[in-house]
């Protein structure tokens, strides 16, 4: 189904490579030294290396085996830890050493999802860098294949790094020349003063080389190319709150970047963009590649499993990651049809059983979400609270990016693995980064940067809110979705009272409004994609903002009693020290183990 098979090749050629314990260090790998290099130093043991790297994009398999932890979406790092979902499930199901640890921030640093999400990314680094000691040893690469198979590695190992950097903050860079086992473990996260290292340049540099020496265009569509590379340094910089920097590279990325199979940039169809048939379209500029039925067992992405409707309906299991009732509520939109940027948490809550809100909505919100009443792709309407495994507690709404049709349960769903929740398992690919986040991007440097365009940050805007009000991607009351296209047969009767416009001439010119305006947009377009956290997190920038959109948050939909008992005391957001996850306890025991601190533990931890 994919062109670029993950699984299988990390499987068939290099899965003995990689063995790791969980409970060893992240740099106790044996070196590809001990190995037959005639096996390895040569076209197909590199390319079989590097398969293995782009595998681990996905966090499962290898050292990390099989964890919800370390999900390529970070549902669990970024969606029910903000104010976009509730952790979903039974108040005693994934207890304050997982999920609830996160979602409550409550972190400690045994928690086991930090744990596996640390673990899988450095096996992915190590991955990438074993390609980099490698290559120089084999004899049938030509020089050009050589620098293009580099600056694939140099992307895998700063994406990888950049996972860690917006998780944990203070993190050991990691590159070929690190020596590995345990009684040589050189790379700290401080310096011989006992000061933070800073790894952003390293991950800068390897986007700038990556983004240099690759083609526009790759012979796989799920490999990185030069444009994916750029995204990735924009991004960078993004985090860093270099809008200048970022500014002219989102400009060349809107006007001449292309997929990695050559197709212009473009917004797509809304509910394409997470639909297994229409995988790798023009919108998709790097996302992780997944395949079912293919012989790889439950190495895809295992990771989103637990982000399904409860009960009868797709999946059958388990009802965690429910939407909150402030994401829904943030789809209200006035007579105009723009959003309610100040009062979306007043008023009647979208859908709520007793006395719903009844006003206009941005179509958006039943493709992020399954409502009550509402069609679901072709399983028919939702079903109030049945999918909802406790409604006290998870409001009314299921995950619904991430599922699949009813006419693609076989092809789109596995047939093929044999643990408790096969039916999770999806070629759905995992957006990591689209085209909108590129528009939305520019938007915030043209009023953040300097010399920056007002009118240029409203057209990206009105971009992404035309695309969204385009009525042949809206859910309609029918249940004909064709899955083929993404969209509904019959057009008739819109399934709810949408309404979405786009911001008038010179409505961008008062900055502050205006960047409300865009992040706002982050919001609803890219909800539930494993941004929220992390946009709010940038946002802050030291100013508490983040502390304060969480604990509002926290006082309206985490003081029921369900929430209160997680933890026992109320659920609170504490400034300085919530921004970021603590660092394993595993791991600075394994590395301070010789009584030297390399690994030194976050701030207010």
């Amino acid at each position: 189904m994919k062109n670029i098979k993950y699984k299988i090749l990390i499987f068939g050629s290099a899965a003995a490579i990689f063995g790791l314990s969980c409970n060893k260090s992240f740099l106790d790998k044996a070196p590809l030294g001990s190995l037959n290099p005639s096996v390895l130093a040569n076209k197909t043991g590199i390319d079989g290396l590097l398969i293995g790297a782009y595998h681990m994009v996905g966090g499962q398999g290898g050292a990390a085996g099989t964890s919800w932890g370390a999900a390529a979406s970070n549902w669990a790092y970024a969606n029910v830890s903000s104010d976009d979902a509730y952790k979903g499930s039974i108040i005693t199901d994934q207890g304050n050493e997982g999920l609830r640890g996160l979602c409550t921030w409550n972190c400690e640093t045994t928690n086991g999802y930090i744990g596996s999400k640390w673990v899988a990314m450095y096996d992915g680094i190590q991955r990438a860098n074993d390609v980099l000691r490698t290559l120089p040893l084999a004899t049938d690469i030509s020089a050009d294949d050589a620098k293009v198979i580099t600056a694939e590695a140099k992307f895998l190992r700063g994406f990888f790094h950049f996972e860690l950097k917006k998780i944990f903050n203070y993190v050991p860079w990691v590159d070929e020349n690190v020596t590995l086992g345990n009684n040589n473990l050189n790379a700290p996260n401080v310096d011989e003063s006992g000061n933070f290292i800073d790894i952003w340049p390293k991950i800068e540099a390897d986007f700038q080389a990556a983004m240099t020496d690759l083609p526009s265009t790759m012979p796989n569509k799920g490999r990185a190319n030069k444009y994916a590379a750029e995204a990735f340094l924009a991004k960078a910089y993004m985090y860093e709150h270099k809008y200048d920097q970022a500014k002219p590279l989102l400009a060349d990325l809107i006007n001449n970047g292309v997929t990695a199979s050559g197709a212009p940039y473009a917004l797509v169809n809304y509910q394409s963009n997470f639909n297994g048939s229409q995988d790798n379209g023009a919108e998709s500029v790097f996302a992780y590649q997944a395949s079912v039925n293919d012989g790889s067992g439950t190495n895809g992405n295992y990771g989103d499993n637990l982000v399904f409707p409860n009960g009868s309906g797709p999946g059958g299991c388990c009802g965690f990651g429910n939407p909150s009732i402030s994401l829904a509520n943030a789809y209200k939109t006035d007579a105009a049809g723009l959003p309610l940027l100040d009062t979306y948490n007043t008023g009647l809550n979208v859908s709520d059983p007793t006395t719903p809100y009844v006003g206009n909505l941005d179509p958006r919100i039943d493709i992020v979400m399954g409502r009550p009443g509402i069609p679901y792709y072709d399983w028919g309407k939702v079903p109030a609270g049945v999918w909802i495994r406790d409604p006290s507690s998870d409001g009314y709404f299921s995950p619904k990016k991430n599922v699949y049709a009813k006419s693609q349960v076989g092809g789109i769903s596995s047939t093929e693995t044999s643990f408790w929740g096969p039916t999770q398992m999806s070629a759905i690919n995992v957006n990591l980064l689209r085209y909108a986040d590129i528009l939305l991007w520019a938007a915030e440097c043209e009023i953040l940067g300097t010399g920056g365009d007002p009118a240029k940050a409203l057209d990206y805007v009105n971009q992404v809110r035309t695309r969204a009000a385009d009525p042949t991607g809206w859910v309609y009351n029918t249940d004909d979705y064709d899955a083929g296209s993404g969209k509904y047969k019959t057009q008739v009767t819109p399934a709810d009272t949408y309404k979405i416009g786009t911001y008038p001439a010179g409505a961008f010119d008062d900055p502050v409004y205006a960047l409300k305006a865009i992040q706002f947009e982050r919001r609803l377009e890219l909800a539930l994609e494993g941004h929220r956290w992390f946009d709010l997190q940038r946002w802050d920038n030291g100013t508490g903002s983040m502390a304060d959109i969480l604990n509002d948050y926290a006082a309206k939909e985490m003081s029921r009693p369900s929430y209160v008992a997680q933890v026992g005391v109320p659920v609170h957001f504490d400034k300085g020290k919530d921004e970021f996850r603590p660092i394993p306890q595993a791991q600075i025991d394994i590395e301070n183990a010789t009584g030297t601190v390399l690994l030194k533990q976050n701030p207010a931890y």
